[in-house]
């Protein structure tokens, strides 16, 4: 694996994603078993230091944690010494003194899990930061397209929404292109970001032209809360031109698939239909999420650097 910490999709080669998904398929089948309990990670410490809102990803981080019988701890920063004016680095620091053997990382602010990565001997996952990067949502995405379609070189996805802001269009852009698909983007032009073509897409406004044979179509979350000005006159006008209805999807392939983040503004970014019918794999998504998470810590926990008192040792 490239590096000892796991904190976006741009960092990784094709074959460590590959190894990532494989991984997940096997940990897939323990999710199916009767007793959904191995000792893989029997022993090893999981801190989930969530400084944002999360469901979907904090708590399958949680389950894929239990599964492998590791020791999860759930930090809240309502209940700690942040309350205390401690700074995010130095409550970090504290949680690493107690060894944990892989910290998750979740911030509104993009870059804060790289500058814990760097204080840190724990492996460290970004599991969202900002604008940045979201690579197990990522990850997921992929392992859900591979078991739909049986692979992801050569298929068409068009990602819907909030371009600019989305962490989760960034990591998904970054593997889908190395896992060697085509990938489109399409938004009012206020939400796709500037020179976006460089990261190897193609940008449209018109839904038409982007659906137009799209094997898997993404919608995003319009993300009121870091929304500042007027990216479209109204969501009932978004709703009608970008929402995605069975109307719309006509222009794509018929066995097109629809996906979603979550979580969902009905009637806004998805009609109700379709988040609830197929093709949405929405609920595939959410159960792809454990089996990669499991992955991700299966092949991430336990790779400290040099531990402290070979680090005291070497300097003195």
């Amino acid at each position: 694996m490239i590096g000892r910490d796991l904190l976006g999709i741009e960092d990784l080669e094709r074959e460590d994603i590959e190894r990532i998904l494989e991984t997940a398929n096997h940990m897939r089948e323990i999710g199916e078993r009767e007793v959904k309990k191995v000792p893989t990670l029997r022993g090893r410490t999981v801190v989930n230091l969530f400084f944002e809102a999360s469901t979907r990803t904090r708590v399958s981080f949680e389950i894929a944690g239990k599964r492998l019988s590791a020791d999860v701890i759930n930090f809240s920063p309502a209940h700690s010494s942040l309350k205390k004016s401690e700074s995010i680095l130095d409550t970090a620091r504290t949680l690493d003194a107690m060894d944990p053997d892989v910290v998750i990382v979740r911030h509104a602010v993009a870059g804060v899990p790289k500058r814990i990565a760097d204080v840190l001997d724990a492996p460290v996952i970004n599991a969202g930061d900002g604008a940045h990067e979201h690579p197990t949502q990522a990850l997921l995405d992929l392992l859900t397209v591979q078991q739909e379609k049986g692979r992801i070189d050569g298929l068409t996805v068009t990602i819907v929404g909030d371009i600019v802001h989305s962490r989760v269009a960034r990591s998904n852009i970054y593997g889908f292109r190395k896992m060697g698909a085509e990938v489109r983007v399409v938004a009012p032009p206020p939400m796709i970001p500037a020179a976006v073509e460089t990261l190897g897409v193609k940008a449209f406004t018109s839904m038409r032209e982007a659906l137009d044979g799209a094997d898997v179509v993404m919608a995003l979350r319009i993300q009121n809360e870091r929304l500042a000005g007027s990216y479209f006159p109204s969501i009932r006008e978004y709703a009608a031109t970008f929402g995605l209805d069975r109307a719309k999807l006509q222009f794509a392939k018929d066995d097109v698939i629809v996906m979603h983040p979550g979580p969902v503004n009905r009637g806004v970014e998805l009609s109700h239909d379709l988040a609830d019918h197929r093709p949405s794999v929405i609920l595939d998504q959410v159960r792809n999420g454990v089996a990669i998470r499991m992955a991700v810590l299966y092949l991430f926990s336990g790779r400290r650097k040099a531990g402290r008192s070979e680090r005291i040792q070497g300097s003195s």
